[in-house]
């Protein structure tokens, strides 16, 4: 893995990473690799998570996320949309991501994306389902990334596949800035690479370059919105 990442970022590209669980010292190595980015997922509310996941605790989530910030690397971090959760588990869910000690530099909003074989999968018509999942359901939660989180990049991920054009034009309009690009995401199909380049031409978007941030909004510029985060001192509670 970390020759991997040396050779993606020997490209003078982003690399990321998503590998599950990571102490301290696998987080370190990445770091020296030259790795750009973390994803792990906190998936939904810590009061919704031990409903939906068992194989690991809240809390281990939150420790890999210190553990790649510690080191230095930018955490891609969020959620999905499905897992029969409420809407105050997906409040819930915001809370805790824009009350950590500095905002996820990505935040990744899901929509389920039901696979045979696992227990949302084989039920399909139990609550959680993709079906119940709607573009305003996914509009709604980015833009709410958005404002408590002005300068992450809210990336639409899993799940495009089941929403038109227009629909996620309206997802980028409440605040998306980001997509995951290519026709995998890891188990589940995503957009083919070349349709999601005809869909932003057709949208007037333009990719950013590597290794370079959002852009600062002009409010933020003109110091009429200033943003404040968390001490790094103050404890962090799931």
């Amino acid at each position: 893995i970390l020759e991997m990442v040396r050779g993606v970022n020997g490209m003078g590209l982003e690399v990321c990473c998503t590998l599950g669980m990571l102490n301290a010292e696998q987080a370190k190595q990445l770091k020296e690799a030259g790795l750009t980015a973390y994803n792990h997922n906190l998936d939904t509310s810590p009061e919704h998570y031990p409903k939906v996941i068992t194989t690991r605790s809240y809390e281990d989530r939150l420790q890999t996320i210190a553990n790649v910030r510690d080191a230095g690397i930018s955490v891609c971090c969020g959620g999905i949309l499905g897992l029969g959760e409420k809407e105050t588990d997906r409040v819930g869910l915001l809370h805790v991501l824009a009350t950590l000690p500095d905002h996820p530099e990505s935040v990744p909003i899901n929509a389920l994306v039901a696979v045979e074989g696992t227990p949302l999968g084989d039920n399909p018509n139990e609550e959680g389902d993709i079906g119940n999942v709607s573009a305003f359901d996914m509009a709604r939660m980015i833009a709410t990334a958005r404002i408590v989180m002005p300068r992450t990049m809210v990336r639409l991920s899993a799940g495009r596949l089941s929403f038109s054009d227009a629909e996620q034009y309206m997802m980028f309009s409440a605040g998306a800035n980001s997509i995951f690009n290519g026709d995998k995401l890891l188990t589940t199909d995503n957009p083919e690479f070349d349709e999601d380049t005809r869909l932003f031409e057709k949208l007037g978007f333009v990719g950013k370059p590597a290794h370079a941030g959002p852009m600062v909004a002009p409010a933020e510029t003109l110091g009429e919105v200033v943003i404040t985060k968390v001490s790094r001192s103050e404890k962090q509670y799931a």
